[in-house]
């Protein structure tokens, strides 16, 4: 493959696209790719928000595998982006994105021959990130610009930030959610600030409100990727083109007493979407549990590049393991996280998913097969919690 498209959604939950279920009909477009490429079913994310998830993304490393991380925001020397894998290795490099807390100031501008954060870019309360459109026309433009260098293979990152609160979508992409919810930009605002951010689920419609404002969003970014795959198809490049489509983390929207994504290790928040787009293999469905440590590696296989030792994860070319065991961690913050923010972790073995608090000792265990909604703690009954806060401990004793 000649070159590789990382395209991340911040905020996506896997459950609200078509192709992993839903029935809204709000992701037409992306529900097409994934019926033409190869669909992961059971992946989950390395971390519950941005700054514990991406390193997974972009270093196939967990959040707390270096002592500045987790304290600090930026990302440790230590650490290697796939793009100084790939730019050592003599392909082009460049990202797009408009997500703070993945910009240079933190470190996250290394090894890209062209580095696009937004960071100096002026922005709004109600909006306050680059929206994907104008994401869409940075990506459009360096492919116009690369003149002499068109034939150089490259890895391009795009980020889009539009899923993410404050939730302020345009009435027409509303409409297609539920026409009659008519709210002006400020009232809904209002609700970011008044219950969002208080993290206040006391009133149910206010919160399915809210979660009517994410939908729309999904079905505005469903209009972006559409124009992306455009711009690449003009371009004349896609069809020489891996394509690699996934998300950080979820949100929530009460299912465990929160909103948005705190430091919690729940399935709104852990499972994500991806999608495999034109790379050997062809179409399907994956079943075995795959990471988000998975696409570093996964990248340096398209190339046809050898596996990089510092890389956690395992390419996702090289077939997948039912039996294997998939970990989260975290600080288990609550909105800004504080220094006395202590760690969460988690660890997910076939169907049972078993967390760790470190502030009150507090541990869970989940049948996700039999109780998807996480609802019954098992670790006092289940014949596997010792067994599973053994392999969790692992982890923990890293610390």
């Amino acid at each position: 493959m000649k070159n590789v498209v990382l395209l991340t959604i911040d905020t996506l939950r896997a459950d609200v696209l078509g192709c992993y279920g839903s029935r809204l009909g709000l992701s037409p477009f992306i529900d097409s790719l994934a019926a033409s490429g190869r669909r992961f079913d059971q992946v989950q994310a390395v971390g519950p928000y941005t700054q514990a998830s991406f390193p997974g993304i972009l270093t196939s490393s967990y959040y707390l595998d270096h002592a500045d991380h987790g304290k600090g925001k930026r990302l440790s020397p230590e650490r290697l982006l796939v793009s100084e894998a790939l730019r050592k290795a003599g392909l082009a490099t460049a990202a797009f994105h408009s997500n703070p807390y993945l910009c240079a100031l933190f470190g996250w501008n290394r090894g890209w021959d062209v580095f696009y954060d937004s960071m100096q870019d002026q922005v709004t309360d109600e909006v306050p990130f680059i929206q994907a459109g104008a994401i869409n026309a940075k990506v459009d433009g360096w492919l116009a610009s690369r003149g002499s260098a068109a034939g150089r293979p490259f890895f391009l990152w795009v980020h889009y930030m539009d899923m993410h609160e404050p939730y302020v979508p345009a009435q027409k992409h509303v409409d297609a959610v539920d026409p009659s919810v008519r709210l002006s930009p400020q009232e809904m605002f209002g609700l970011f600030k008044g219950a969002l951010l208080a993290r206040d689920v006391s009133d149910p419609a206010r919160v399915e409100l809210l979660r009517k404002l994410y939908l729309a969003n999904l079905r505005k970014v469903d209009d972006c990727v559409r124009e992306l795959f455009a711009i690449l198809d003009r371009r004349g490049v896609l069809r020489d083109s891996a394509v690699i489509i996934t998300s950080d983390h979820g949100d929530e929207f009460g299912e465990h007493g929160g909103l948005s994504h705190d430091g919690k290790m729940y399935e709104e928040l852990l499972r994500v979407p991806l999608l495999l787009l034109s790379g050997p293999g062809g179409a399907g469905v994956c079943s075995a549990p795959v990471s988000g440590l998975d696409i570093p590696p996964t990248v340096l296989d398209l190339f046809g590049l050898p596996a990089e030792p510092k890389f956690q994860g395992r390419s996702l070319l090289a077939g997948a393991d039912p039996a294997r065991v998939l970990f989260a961690e975290a600080i288990g913050k609550r909105g800004r996280q504080k220094e006395t923010d202590r760690p969460v972790y988690a660890c997910r073995d076939g169907a049972l998913r078993v967390s760790h608090r470190v502030e009150g000792d507090r541990w869970e265990l989940f049948d996700l097969a039999a109780d998807p909604a996480e609802r019954l703690n098992l670790m006092a009954s289940s014949p596997r919690a010792g067994g599973m806060k053994a392999r969790l401990a692992t982890r923990l004793s890293r610390q």
